[in-house]
């Protein structure tokens, strides 16, 4: 018998190349003024400008809040927030950083909490604006999440969790990721990755077998397909995005661990992606955890790798964090702390600040104490 668990996820879930043409149809639950929240880069791809046509001919009106940046701070939540005052509902469009604050706007625009009030886990009540998210990157997975994380002071994150978040309409294009550049494409899709790695092994209490089985299809959807993804294969492209979505679904419900433990301090202090720095602690938090738990990993490691079936589980580990390891070398990745300019006196407050990171850590397999921390920050620099 399993252990009893919940599963949450958006009640609907619209997949498929083109879809952004009928983006007017699907969103008329969202109501007849719709703010669309998203960032100057992708206003830029002209994507943003073909929603706002399609949404204007249906009788739509439209305003647009393009101020989110990667790792939105507080003022960013609090601007879109104000913009969407009026609006019948939200669409998020963009990275994982615009449905964040979409979710966030969606649910603060009503009045009823403030920011302060929400962070943490279940303190966010609703009610909310009616939701759709779109993504156009393969990686967060956040257009099925109950969870927004948002910058808090210099570089601390914090996250709100809660199923209020949740959109009514998730809306996956893969022809709407072709824009996305090589490097974005690697390290969101290393951060995908993570999310299915992590969810499967996770010390939750709430890990499940519909996230396990969930984060071992995301891998053999992903495994062989980032690198053709890097290269602009439309397959692959949407490959990484149904993989990226099932791992969304994944950790939502068997919640992440210390690889983003330990990335937030490198994302928070050195404006590192947060992609980016999931991919420089990955082999080595692998490692450190396969010490004490390595079976997650050998379990996974064919899904993603088939050459590596049939290993035990330490061998099997250790080959999966290689694995991973050499993926993000050959998709162009840089490997090591300082190679983007983190200085090796930075590690010890790096450590500090990672166990600041409770909600993530007590998922871990393995303890991870400061000296842990600092230990695999070394290693990965």
């Amino acid at each position: 018998m399993p252990d009893p668990f919940t599963f949450n996820t958006a009640p609907s879930i619209q997949f498929g190349a083109g879809l952004m043409d009928d983006i007017a149809t699907l969103a008329a639950p969202l109501g007849p003024w719709i703010l669309i929240v998203t960032d100057q880069g992708l206003l830029a791809t002209g994507i943003v400008d073909r929603a706002i046509s399609a949404l204007t001919k249906a009788g739509i009106k439209t305003e647009v809040f393009a101020d989110v940046i990667a790792d939105p701070p507080e003022a960013t939540i609090h601007a879109a927030t104000e913009a969407a005052q009026g609006c019948t509902g939200i669409l998020g469009l963009g990275g994982g950083s615009s449905l964040d604050v979409a979710k966030l706007a969606a649910l603060l625009a009503k009045g009823h909490q403030t920011l302060p009030e929400i962070y943490g886990v279940g303190n966010a009540r609703g009610p909310r604006l009616p939701l759709m998210l779109v993504p156009t990157t393969a990686g967060t997975g956040s257009e099925v999440t109950p969870i927004s994380i948002v910058t808090t002071g210099a570089s601390e994150k914090m996250g709100v969790v809660s199923p209020i978040l949740l959109p009514d309409i998730a809306l996956l294009d893969p022809d709407q990721t072709l824009v996305l550049p090589a490097a974005t494409t690697a390290a969101t899709g290393i951060d995908a990755m993570v999310h299915a790695i992590e969810a499967y092994a996770s010390a939750s209490p709430n890990n499940n077998p519909i996230s396990r089985r969930l984060s071992a299809e995301a891998l053999t959807l992903m495994g062989p397909a980032l690198e053709r993804a890097v290269a602009n294969d439309p397959k692959a492209r949407a490959d990484m995005l149904l993989g990226s979505m099932l791992a969304g679904q994944a950790f939502a419900n068997s919640p992440v661990a210390a690889v983003h433990a330990l990335a937030y301090p490198i994302g928070g202090h050195f404006k590192v992606p947060h992609g980016l720095s999931n991919a420089l602690v990955l082999p080595y938090v692998l490692r450190f955890n396969a010490v004490a738990a390595p079976g997650p990993y050998a379990d996974l490691a064919p899904h993603a790798f088939p050459h590596l079936a049939g290993l035990g589980p330490q061998e099997g580990a250790a080959a999966f964090a290689e694995a991973l390891a050499d993926l993000s070398a050959r998709c162009g990745l840089p490997a090591k702390l300082r190679d983007l300019a983190i200085p090796e006196d930075a590690l010890p407050m790096m450590a500090r600040d990672a166990m600041n990171q409770t909600r993530l850590l007590v998922n871990n397999p393995r303890d991870v104490t400061e000296a842990d921390a600092l230990a695999i920050y070394q290693a990965a620099w």
